[in-house]
Parts: C-alpha cells; structure tokens; sequence
C-alpha cells in the first residue's frame, strides 16, 4: 500500500473533499452511516479515504429520494458484504408509489386552487378576518360536491 492510501483524513479534509459541512459529516458519524478510523489524542476525528466514496454514495442516495434510514439499511447490507440491489428496487418501487400517491394529492389541490380562483371574485365581498378567498374555501369545497 502506498502512503497516499493509508494517510488518514482530518474532519476538515473530509469536508473540503466531499463538499458537505463538517456538522453533516458528524451527523453521519452519530447516525451510524460513517465511521472514523480513529480518533487523534486530542480527541479530533480521522478518517480513511474510502469515506469519501461512502459520503458520495449516501448523496446521490438522497438525491434519488431515500431517507436516511433507507440508506443506513442499503449500507448496512453492503457492510455485510452483500449486494443491496434487491433492497434497493424494492425501496425505489416504494418511491415510486409515494411519487404517484403524492402526484394525486397535488392535482387535487391545483383542481381545489383552480376553483378558488374561478370564484375569487365573489368570494372577496364575503365577510372575513383576513382573506375571504382563504377563510370561505371549505364552502367552496361544499358548493361543489352538494351541485
């Protein structure tokens, strides 16, 4: 091994490495998700520089919509020395039905904001605290369904 591949990581390196803030990289450590190499007599964190990869694979996790508990699982199967693909796939079909659950929830609401547009105008004239349109919405909703 070459001295480069053994030389250990302060904190601060870490950081400026894989361009998260050093109190992410202490909330990762705290949470399980990273672990350091050892710890300085001063009591300062070092770390190996496969983190770096593991800090990059739990970004790019985050960034396809998977909780932290969801990547500490995934990691936690790959430390075993498995392949979490299958974990994975089933996490993201999961996404995928939260996505589409989501995706109805939000065009009922655009459905609900259309219609509170539509009758704003009579709706401002209505006796209100702050916003007629806002406070007199549920008697929209009403309106509608009983029609």
């Amino acid at each position: 091994m070459s001295e480069a591949q053994t030389e250990l990581l302060r904190i601060g390196q870490v950081s400026d490495h894989s361009q998260l803030p050093v109190k992410t990289i202490r909330f990762y450590e705290e949470r399980g998700l990273i672990q350091t190499a050892k710890r300085t007599s001063g009591g300062f964190r070092l770390f190996t520089p496969s983190v770096l990869s593991r800090l990059s694979f739990i970004r790019r996790s985050q960034a396809l919509g998977l909780s932290l508990n969801d990547i500490q699982d995934i990691l936690g199967i790959a430390d075993s020395g498995q392949r979490p693909c299958k974990s994975v796939r089933h996490k993201f079909q999961e996404k995928i039905s939260e996505i589409d659950e989501r995706m109805q929830q939000l065009q009922q609401l655009k459905e609900q904001l259309q219609i509170l547009i539509a009758e704003a105008d009579e709706r401002e004239g209505l006796d209100a605290d702050y916003c007629p349109i806002i406070e007199h919405a549920g008697e929209a909703s009403a309106e509608s369904t009983s029609s």
